[in-house]
């Protein structure tokens, strides 16, 4: 996927901010820390478009970046980091029920997941709750270079059977340092945007993170 622009548009908390142009929106959710702002500087060959902070929990609104003027990212907070007060949480939930449930424009969901664990509860929350709306959902296997790739399959089982994966999905091993993932994940999202059906051995190619 060649990136012919990518910028920043709004931190939104509410529907009265999101973009008006009807454009396609990828929602990229996940527990703080687990690399959503490097994936996003990866995904869209940006150094900084999306700032890594060193403080969890620091995005508390839903960052919008525009995409070749085709698409919208949407950075969602990152969810499970304790420190973030309770009325805070409220508030992320509450917007982020209102998004998941009722904005036309989300075509569909990408959720990280470190594969170095299986995923929590919240992460297992997160997925059901994609499944009870019937969101389609690309889970993304993030920081692959902390473990060999001869153990990828071995967690990426632990990460199926923990969030009852269904087979209609995605789930896609993702390095920043190695540059792993990034062609799958793109493919992948454009398939979904052009409604194209994979064959069983795309979809086992895309599964596997193989090259």
């Amino acid at each position: 996927m060649k990136i012919t622009s990518a910028e920043f548009i709004i931190s939104a908390v509410g529907p009265q901010q999101y973009p008006k142009d009807r454009l396609p929106e990828i929602a990229l959710v996940g527990r703080s820390n687990v690399g959503k702002s490097s994936l996003i500087n990866k995904m869209l060959s940006r150094k900084a478009i999306a700032r890594t902070s060193s403080r969890p929990g620091k995005t508390q609104t839903l960052n919008y970046f525009k995409v070749n003027n085709q698409m919208y990212f949407v950075d969602f907070p990152g969810y499970g980091y304790a420190k973030v007060s309770k009325s805070i949480k409220s508030t992320w939930g509450s917007m982020i029920d209102t998004y998941l449930s009722k904005r036309e424009e989300l075509k569909f969901v990408v959720q990280l997941v470190d594969i170095r664990h299986a995923p929590s509860k919240d992460d297992v929350s997160m997925y059901e709750y994609c499944k009870e709306l019937g969101i389609p959902t690309i889970v993304v296997a993030t920081k692959g270079d902390k473990i060999s790739r001869g153990r990828w399959l071995q967690h990426l089982k632990v990460i199926r059977q923990t969030l009852n994966f269904q087979s209609t999905d995605a789930l896609i091993v993702f390095s920043t340092e190695m540059g792993q993932g990034r062609d799958e994940l793109w493919g992948e999202i454009l398939r979904r945007l052009k409604g194209k059906q994979e064959s069983p051995e795309e979809s086992a190619h895309i599964l596997e993170g193989n090259e």
